[in-house]
C-alpha cells in the first residue's frame, strides 16, 4: 500500500478489484467516525491526479462529491432558486431547463464543466432556436451553476465565462392594417373577449396590465365633482371615461415599469365596450352563484378567476381566424397596431411614448420601429419637398 501527501494530506492507494482506490483521512466527525475521502480509477497515476483535484477543491471550500451533475445543480435551482415567482415564471425556466439543458448536459458531472462544452451546446441550439431563447436557455445554466457556486458545490461558473451566440431570427411583431382590425373587431363581437381586443387596440395597454385591470380602477367623470369615480359607483351613464393603469400580471402586481403607471380616457367605442362587458359579467355572477370568486377583475372567467395567458391567446386566435386574416397573431400585437394607427395619423412619438408608459422616445423607437412608419418616412419626405423627385441620370 504506496503512502503518499498530497497537500497538507496523508493518502494512501492501493489495488482494489481491476484497478486502484485512493484515499485521505479528514480525521474525524462530529459523530466520531473517521472520514475519508476515496477517489478509484483504473491507474495509480489516475487516483493520483483525482486525489490531487480533490485536495484543491477541499481547500478552496468545494465541497460536492464527484457525482453531482449539472442535472442535480439545474434542478436544485428549479427547486430553491425561483422562490416568490410567479407560476408561469416558474414553469417556463423548467420548460427551458428540461427540453434544452438537462437532455444535452444533465449527465456531465458539474466540477467537470468546462467552457467549450458550454460553447459547443449553445452553438447547436443557436441553429433552432431564437436568439432572445438562446439567452434564456444559456440564463438557466448560468443561474444554476451560480448558486451551486454560491453553496461551494463548484470552484467556479463557467457558464458565465461563454457568450451567447446569436440564434435564427425571431418572428418580428407586425401590426395590424386599417382593414385587417375592422374585420377582427367584427369577429371578435360574439367573443368572450370582445372589451378585452377592443380596450388592447384602442388604448395600446399591455396584455399584462389588461388581465390586471380591475373595476375600481375603470373611472367615469363627474363633472358636478370634478373628480373621476370609479364605474362601480357611477355607473356608465356619463360621457368620458378613463382606466387607471396601476396594475399588471406580473410578480407583485406591479406595472412594468414606475412610467408604466398612467391613466389613459378612454375611446367611446372601449367605453361601449366596457359597458356590455360589465352587464354580461353580472349574469355570468348570477349564474355561478356560491362558485363565483370574486377577485373584482374586468376580465375574469365565468367564476371569476384571474385570465391564463394561454388560453386568451387561443381565444385570440380564433378571432382572427373567424376575421379572415389567419392565426399567426398574438394579443401583443393589438399593443404594435395601436401604436401604427396612431403613427399612421401623425401622432407625435413623444405622446405615443406617453400612451404606452415607456419611459422615454428611445424604448418606443427601438421596440416599435417597425410601427413608426410616418417618423422613419419624415426624412425622405421633406427631402423630396425641397429638391423635387428628380430622375436619376
Amino acid at each position: 500500500m504506496a503512502k503518499i501527501l498530497i497537500g497538507q494530506y496523508e493518502a494512501t492507494i492501493y489495488p482494489e478489484g481491476d484497478g486502484y482506490t485512493g484515499a485521505i483521512s479528514l480525521g474525524f466527525g462530529p459523530d466520531g467516525k473517521r472520514q475519508r475521502l476515496k477517489r478509484k480509477a483504473k491507474t495509480k497515476t489516475l487516483v493520483k491526479d483525482k486525489l490531487i483535484k480533490a485536495v484543491k477543491a477541499l481547500e478552496s471550500g468545494v465541497t460536492a462529491s464527484e457525482t453531482y451533475t449539472v442535472r442535480d445543480a439545474v434542478n436544485d435551482w428549479l427547486s430553491k432558486g425561483l422562490k416568490g415567482r410567479s407560476e408561469s415564471t416558474v414553469t417556463k425556466q423548467r420548460i427551458l431547463a428540461e427540453t434544452h439543458v438537462i437532455p444535452r448536459l444533465g449527465k456531465l458531472k458539474l466540477q467537470q464543466l468546462r467552457a467549450d462544452h458550454v460553447d459547443e451546446w449553445l452553438d447547436e441550439l443557436s441553429t433552432d432556436l431564437a436568439t432572445r431563447t438562446l439567452r434564456d436557455v444559456h440564463s438557466v445554466l448560468k443561474r444554476a451553476t451560480r448558486q451551486a457556486q454560491a453553496r461551494d458545490l463548484v470552484l467556479r461558473n463557467v457558464a458565465e465565462l461563454v457568450t451567447t451566440p446569436a440564434g435564427k431570427d425571431g418572428r418580428p411583431s407586425k401590426a395590424l392594417t386599417k382593414h385587417q382590425a375592422d374585420a377582427m373587431l367584427k369577429a371578435a363581437e360574439s367573443s368572450e373577449l370582445h372589451a378585452y381586443v377592443v380596450l388592447s387596440l384602442t388604448t395600446g395597454v399591455r396584455t399584462e396590465e389588461a388581465r390586471a385591470l380591475r373595476w375600481d380602477h375603470v373611472v367615469a367623470w363627474i363633472p358636478s365633482l370634478k373628480a373621476w369615480q370609479p364605474v362601480t359607483e357611477a355607473g356608465f351613464k356619463h360621457t368620458r371615461f378613463a382606466i387607471y393603469v396601476w396594475r399588471a400580471d406580473r410578480v407583485g402586481g406591479d406595472t412594468k415599469t414606475r412610467k408604466s403607471r398612467r391613466t389613459l380616457e378612454l375611446p367611446k367605442l372601449a367605453a361601449e365596450a366596457l359597458r356590455q362587458h360589465h352587464t354580461r359579467q353580472a349574469a355570468h355572477k348570477l349564474k355561478a352563484g356560491e362558485a363565483w370568486q370574486d377577485h373584482n377583475l374586468v376580465f375574469c372567467t365565468n367564476v371569476g378567476t384571474p385570465l391564463d395567458a394561454a388560453n386568451v391567446r387561443r381565444a385570440f386566435r380564433q378571432i382572427t381566424k373567424n376575421a379572415g386574416i389567419g392565426t399567426d397573431w398574438t394579443p401583443r400585437e393589438l399593443r404594435h397596431s395601436f401604436v401604427s394607427i396612431m403613427s399612421d395619423q401623425g401622432v407625435p412619438i413623444e405622446t405615443i411614448a406617453d400612451l404606452v408608459g415607456h419611459a422615454g422616445t428611445s424604448v418606443t423607437e427601438a421596440v416599435y420601429r417597425h410601427q413608426l412608419k410616418p417618423v422613419i418616412t419624415k426624412g425622405a419626405h421633406t427631402m423630396n419637398t425641397i429638391f423635387g423627385d428628380k430622375p436619376t441620370g
